[in-house]
């Protein structure tokens, strides 16, 4: 629509240009006619009709061609008239009669020879706009969509580890009540499975439903107690891989929530226990209101380092999380002014800092 309007603007103005510039030409020629016929000097008519620029002739008072090189049927009538779709031509009558010549009839190709170019131009500058806008909208497109699609992907991710998360502790539990009498082990193995469900509803209810934070309640907590207290939750799965679990805790209390304090515990000790090599060992301890806890595992790229604490995002590619965990261990820190920190080797292991 722009470049339709833009064209008939610039068809007008050339219109008038070509029309300024015939009556011009003409004007002058008028001028030397009158005035060879008042001063009695011979009219040059060769100079008149040797020219590219255009064409002209000239008609007595019976509007018969008296010399010129333009043959056109002439509408005298007229003042400007167009001759099939490529020139104007235009009808003078300012001679009066001077030198026999009663009309100057001059035809000429500019307004005609510019449309055409104009209309390549416009083309040409229409196809170079439209190829800028379609480029330009599929990159900003790709850019937009870019986050789309890793989100998507990082929630389909998070999909299949959850179920895969799942699975394992239901499938021990059906397995192991398949029988009508259960050994002590099997009911060990169905206490550690359910409370591993639980912990994965837990951590998926802090993580969508965190709307009543403000009903939490706070309390000053022994941290030495409760990070024993979640040793013995986790012996067993340690003591599947061979990982020797030491600890050197001081007596320490803080103000917070214990549910939240457990997230963070469960968390950290959690992954040291999965990212871990068989027969490796965690170390723990707790001392001048610090809290450190190293493994001999897998370790972390450094380049991932930045990313760790974002929501769904996995360093490792190794089954045992869905991408949660650390989100919830910095949400719970920055809640409570917990500064933490990590550092990592990759295949030497990992070392999380909590500061109270």
């Amino acid at each position: 629509m722009i470049a339709f309007f833009y064209f008939e603007n610039e068809k007008r103005l050339y219109f008038d240009l070509a029309k300024s510039n015939m009556q011009n030409t003409v004007s002058k020629i008028s001028s030397k006619i009158i005035f060879s016929h008042m001063t009695d000097t011979p009219f040059d008519k060769t100079k008149i009709l040797d020219t590219n620029e255009y064409r002209i002739s000239f008609y007595n008072e019976k509007k018969e061609k008296i010399f010129g090189n333009l043959d056109d049927e002439i509408d005298f009538s007229k003042d400007i008239m167009q001759h099939d779709e490529k020139h104007f031509i235009l009808i003078d009558k300012s001679t009066l009669g001077h030198l026999g010549v009663f009309y100057i009839a001059i035809e000429e190709n500019l307004y005609f020879n510019e449309i055409k170019e104009m209309k390549v131009n416009i083309l040409f500058f229409f196809l170079i706009i439209y190829s800028f806008i379609s480029l330009t909208g599929f990159y900003l497109a790709k850019l937009f969509l870019k986050p789309i699609k890793e989100e998507r992907e990082k929630l389909n991710n998070f999909i299949r580890d959850t179920t895969h998360e799942l699975n394992t502790p239901i499938s021990a539990i059906l397995m192991s009540t398949e029988k009508s009498q259960l050994s002590e082990k099997q009911i060990e193995r169905v206490r550690l499975s359910a409370r591993r469900v639980s912990e994965i509803y837990k951590d998926l209810t802090y993580i969508f439903l965190q709307n009543n934070d403000e009903k939490r309640i706070t309390e000053s907590l022994s941290f030495d107690m409760l990070i024993l207290e979640q040793l013995e939750y986790f012996e067993p799965l340690a003591s599947k891989k061979r990982i020797k679990i030491n600890s050197s805790l001081e007596t320490f209390e803080y103000v917070i929530n214990k549910d939240d304090a457990i997230r963070v515990v469960n968390n950290l000790i959690s992954n040291a226990i999965k990212y871990n090599k068989v027969g490796g060992q965690i170390d723990i301890s707790l001392k001048n209101r610090i809290l450190k806890i190293s493994d001999t595992g897998i370790g972390i790229e450094e380049e991932k380092l930045k990313d760790i604490y974002k929501r769904y995002y996995r360093a490792t590619k190794e089954q045992g999380g869905f991408g949660i965990g650390l989100n919830i261990v910095s949400k719970v820190c920055s809640k409570y002014k917990i500064e933490i920190q990590i550092k990592s080797r990759l295949k030497e292991g990992t070392v999380f800092t909590l500061n109270f």
